[in-house]
């Protein structure tokens, strides 16, 4: 398929983007990548009238440490977030989701700012964003304003950015020693997006016990959702494989599950479940 035809610029600085963004009105889209976007421009079920690729906008990929957390620029693709040092070390969650994200190709182009943009309710990134209590700093003719991962996601493709902001960094806090994380999914094989997506950062105590533990779904319902059921039951808690097994049976308690082409509500229920329970006998296991 073709794309609609459209214009097209690539700014060379945010603020040229910003002012083009604001020029172009409601029928603009920001280009941060384009995994998401030109596919459904080539189905031609989005037609913007202008792209603004943000490609050449400078240092909005970068990675930093900031104080006690690490700043990431949101045109850093999913292979520089694989292959960062700084974050394996000290946010890892990150990079093993990033790991499991579409193939090669995808990772090399996609980017975290055009995921958590986009908010796919199958896509992996915004999952472990959620766990990690991040914070995204959103650019605008009316400032800058920092926006907790909790109120960023608003529902179906649906963010609190507004029409005329810019989603540039994100902001996550550095995992301790004590800290264990892992993402795991079942997966369409033939695109990698998420049936079921689980995001886990457990804080252990001194005597192995969870001190604090974050559980987020992907794909289970109209975006990213904490299991708030989970994380309480454990709490405080040894995760003996009784438990596990207990607190895992809440993934989905208070949640409308999605059911479509992928699988029935009942069928992803179980999924989130079954996932739900191998995460954390992941991070339970892990010496």
């Amino acid at each position: 398929m073709i794309p609609a035809s459209f214009n097209y610029f690539a700014p060379a600085s945010l603020t040229e983007a910003l002012s083009l963004l604001s020029a172009a009105g409601e029928d603009a889209k920001l280009l941060a990548g384009g995994q998401s976007l030109v596919p459904l421009m080539k189905l031609r079920l989005s037609r913007p009238a202008t792209v603004i690729d943000l490609g050449a906008v400078p240092g909005m990929n970068a990675i930093r440490s900031e104080g006690n957390r690490i700043v990431i620029g949101a045109l850093a693709t999913y292979s520089h977030i694989e292959e960062s040092q700084l974050l394996r070390a000290q946010c890892p969650l990150l990079p093993q989701t990033a790991a499991t994200v579409g193939d090669v190709q995808v990772r090399n182009q996609g980017t975290l700012g055009g995921a958590l943009a986009h908010a796919d309710p199958a896509g992996d990134m915004p999952a472990a964003i959620l766990a990690l209590d991040a914070e995204l700093k959103a650019v605008g003719p009316r400032g800058e304003r920092w926006i907790k991962a909790r109120d960023f996601f608003v529902g179906l493709l649906t963010t609190d950015l507004s029409r005329d902001e810019i989603l540039t960094e994100i902001r996550v806090p550095r995992a301790g020693e004590e800290t264990r994380t892992t993402y795991v999914k079942a997966a369409k094989r033939a695109s990698g997006f998420a049936v079921v997506g689980i995001a886990v950062s457990l804080k252990v105590g001194s005597r192995e016990e969870c001190e604090d533990i974050a559980v987020s779904l992907a794909g289970i319902s109209d975006g990213p959702h904490r299991a708030h059921a989970v994380e309480d039951r454990l709490r405080g808690q040894r995760l003996e494989p009784r438990l596990i097994q207990e607190a895992a049976g809440q993934a989905t308690a208070g949640l409308e599950v999605t059911a479509d082409i992928n699988g029935s509500s009942e069928y992803r229920t179980h999924l989130a479940e079954v996932h739900t329970a191998r995460a954390l006998r992941a991070v339970s296991d892990r010496s």
